[in-house]
C-alpha cells in the first residue's frame, strides 16, 4: 500500500539518522521526498540516491531552515522542483549537551533557533498551500526530553516542549482546514546524536536495546496517514517512559 501516492514531501535535516529514515519510510509510502540539510551534501546526496532506488522523484535542498529567506527560497525551489508540499517533516534540530554551570545563552539561543523556530519557519511557509488544495500533513519530530530531564540539557527541554505546544497550536488552528499536526517523540535512539554515550544510556530502556531510526520513521508514516489524528503527540522509547 501506497498512502502518499502522487505526495510531494519535505523532511528537514535529511541527509543522515531519523531524518533519512524517515524519507526513505516516506518515499516507500508513495511520496516524492524533498531531502533538506545544512552542511552535509554528500549524505544528503545518498538520501537522494537510496529514494529513488525506489522508483520515486528526490532532490536535495541545503539550506538553514532557521533563517526565514532560506526556508523562502527552499520551498520555492522544492515546489518548481517537484512540485507543491502536501507532507512536511520537521526534523532538523541539534543536541549540545551542556549542564547547569555550563550552559551559556548562545547555547540556549541556538538550540531554540534550530530546533522550535526552524518548525514556525517551515509550517508557516507550507500550510496556505495546504489549505489551497484542503490537503496538508505536518510531523513535528519531538522528544522525551520534552517531559522529563533528558540528556542533553534545559536549552534542549524547553526547545522541544515549545515543539509539542507549537504541534497542538496550529492542530487546533488547521484541523477544518483538512491538515493534521501531530508529533512523533523518540527516546534513546541509535544514531550519531548519542553516539558518544551509548554505553551510558542503553540500560535505562526497559526494552534493552535503543531504538532504531526505522522505527521512528514507522510511526511518522502511522500518523501523517491517520486523517482523524491531530495535535497528538507520539512516544515511541521502548517503555522507557509513558505518556
Amino acid at each position: 500500500m501506497q498512502p502518499f501516492a502522487s505526495r510531494i514531501a519535505l523532511v528537514t535535516g535529511a541527509s543522515r539518522g531519523i531524518g533519512r529514515a524517515i524519507a526513505i519510510a516516506l518515499a516507500e509510502a508513495g511520496a516524492d521526498v524533498a531531502v533538506n540539510y545544512l552542511s552535509r551534501k554528500r549524505e544528503a546526496d545518498e538520501t537522494v540516491g537510496a529514494i529513488k532506488n525506489l522508483g520515486r522523484r528526490a532532490a536535495h535542498f541545503g539550506a538553514d531552515v532557521s533563517d526565514a529567506k532560506a526556508v523562502a527560497a527552499m520551498v520555492a525551489n522544492v515546489e518548481k522542483t517537484l512540485g507543491s508540499i502536501d507532507i512536511l517533516v520537521n526534523n532538523a534540530a541539534v543536541a549540545i549537551r551542556r549542564s547547569l554551570d555550563e550552559m551559556t545563552e548562545t547555547d540556549f539561543d541556538h538550540t531554540i533557533k534550530t530546533n522550535l523556530k526552524s518548525a514556525f519557519l517551515c509550517t508557516q511557509a507550507v500550510w496556505k498551500g495546504m489549505r489551497e488544495r484542503s490537503w496538508g500533513r505536518i510531523v513535528n519530530i519531538s522528544s522525551g526530553a520534552a517531559r522529563g530531564a533528558g540528556m542533553f540539557g534545559v536549552h534542549y527541554n524547553a526547545s522541544k516542549a515549545g515543539l509539542e505546544g507549537l504541534t497542538r497550536g496550529y492542530a487546533a488552528r488547521l484541523v477544518k482546514q483538512g491538515i493534521t499536526v501531530n508529533a512523533v517523540a523518540p527516546s534513546l535512539v541509535d544514531t550519531e546524536m548519542v553516539e558518544s554515550h551509548r554505553e551510558e544510556i542503553v540500560g535505562r530502556v526497559p526494552l534493552g536495546r535503543l531504538g532504531t531510526p526505522e522505527e521512528i520513521a514507522a510511526a511518522v508514516v502511522m500518523v501523517a496517514s491517520n486523517p482523524y489524528m491531530t495535535g497528538q503527540t507520539i512516544h515511541v522509547n521502548g517503555g522507557n517512559h509513558y505518556n
